[in-house]
């Protein structure tokens, strides 16, 4: 009988040590390292004969011969559409054969959900096999039912073992595989329990490979931690094409599919849907929906424009400023970096005059949106002025822009794009850079271009 042998895995890098230690020597990090067995080496694997081994054909090319890159093909492989044009904007144009694609999300954000619209749509002219590990099929199909989904032409697997998945994937040969989710999943070969780091490792490993091998479209759900991260080792992102995150609370009715990664197009695409009783629907105006706003205008409130992937976004930022009963007044930020709004408020007092180091100072960006870009500083310190002066701002006034330490505004990217697009939902005043105004003026719409904060509050 062979030992088993084991190494000990860090779950966040991925890197792997004999013994066990506390800190990761690769990524740094503390009390990371989980020890996992190994499965038993396959008769044949890693010869010097060159037989083939269960782990030859990795990343889909099964020969072995030197190319030079002057003569690879460079026609563009062809895209399917996944029927719903958010998600085909956040993949870069849609699903690509021989991908991997790890959808992941918190429970109840509607992985499963948009993946079964997905393929129910999909099995109509294509061949779909979906996998699943957590639910029965009766399970799923009322599920489809409820969403009034066309279940006719959908090959349906309740199966959580690797080998048998991929046996029945030789003999259907889909077009695209579905699996959920992969924590459920396991090799018979690995005794540790489905979920751990070797289970979840190997089995996307050898699910990979066959989508591959054989051209086929693998969609993977994956679990989060309670952090937001994806569950399961790092080496789990390593591995796939596609990394999405798909994101919304059980208080709201929108969801945000957001790329994480993306090797075959840009990685800061935003999707937005809508969940209604029939399912995900796709929102393709998200502006609107995010600019949702009472007829009075309230101090503290300013629509700033952000953007997202290839197109630019108007959401509404909060903020409200009031006095602090406490010691070390409090900075709370909400779709914002804290750190940033800190540095902003240094930036108002130094170069803008007003002071709020005895104020508690409070942010929110509406709709749940996440904003990740320096636009929206111009916009932020503007608020917080609103509120602190408990003055309400011009509801046609929209900004952007973003602020440096000597209280200088500067220019960000796409700035005709984002004023064209405020003009279009009715805004008729702008403050932005200098050197993002607009060379020929817009009709309707008032452009006040700005070098310094001070020339911004001397502005409102």
């Amino acid at each position: 009988m062979v030992k088993a042998k084991s190494a000990f895995v860090c779950t966040e890098c991925g890197a792997e040590y004999r013994k066990w230690q506390g800190q990761c020597g690769s990524c740094k990090e503390w009390n990371t390292l989980t020890e996992v067995r190994l499965a038993p080496a396959r008769p044949g694997a890693g010869s010097a004969s060159g037989s083939p081994s269960g782990r030859a054909g990795y990343s889909g090319a099964l020969s072995r011969e030197v190319v030079d890159l002057a003569s690879v093909d460079l026609s563009e492989v062809p895209r399917m559409s996944s029927t719903f044009g958010e998600f085909d904007r956040v993949l870069g144009g849609g699903l690509v054969p021989g991908s991997a694609v790890l959808l992941g999300g918190h429970p109840g954000a509607g992985k499963s959900t948009l993946l079964l619209q997905t393929a129910c749509k999909l099995a109509q002219q294509r061949r779909i096999l979906y996998v699943t590990g957590e639910e029965s099929l009766s399970q799923v199909a009322m599920r489809a039912h409820r969403l009034q989904l066309p279940t006719q032409g959908l090959k349906m697997l309740a199966e959580t073992s690797i080998e048998t998945i991929l046996a029945v994937a030789e003999r259907e040969k889909p077009e695209i595989l579905v699996i959920d989710s992969i924590q459920t999943m396991h090799l018979e070969d690995i005794s540790s329990a489905p979920g751990g780091v070797a289970q979840v490792r190997e089995s996307a490993a050898a699910l990979t490979r066959f989508a591959k091998q054989s051209n086929t479209v693998l969609l993977l759900v994956g679990h989060v931690t309670k952090d937001g991260s994806l569950a399961g080792p790092k080496v789990l992102e390593h591995m796939i094409d596609a990394s999405l995150l798909l994101e919304g609370g059980a208080d709201s009715r929108f969801r945000t599919l957001r790329g994480q990664k993306n090797r075959f197009g840009a990685v800061n695409e935003l999707g937005v849907f809508a969940m209604l009783e029939q399912g995900l629907k796709e929102v393709k105006n998200p502006s609107a929906i995010f600019l949702s706003r009472n007829e009075e205008q309230a101090p503290g409130s300013l629509v700033m424009v952000v953007w997202e992937g290839t197109r630019p976004i108007l959401v509404e930022v909060q903020a409200l400023v009031d006095e602090s009963a406490l010691g070390n007044p409090r900075r709370v930020a909400v779709g914002l970096d804290p750190n940033r709004l800190a540095m902003l408020l240094a930036v108002l007092n130094r170069h803008g005059g007003l002071f709020t180091g005895d104020q508690d100072v409070f942010l929110n960006v509406v709709g749940g949106v996440k904003v990740l870009e320096t636009s929206a500083d111009l916009a932020v310190l503007l608020a917080v002025v609103s509120s602190l002066q408990n003055r309400a701002l011009p509801k046609e006034l929209v900004v952007f822009g973003e602020v440096g330490l000597s209280g200088e505004i500067r220019p960000v990217p796409s700035g005709q794009e984002r004023i064209t697009e405020a003009a279009k939902h009715g805004f008729q005043r702008a403050i932005v850079p200098r050197a993002n105004a607009p060379k020929n003026a817009l009709p309707g719409m008032e452009v006040i271009p700005v070098d310094k904060l001070s020339d911004a509050l001397e502005a409102l």
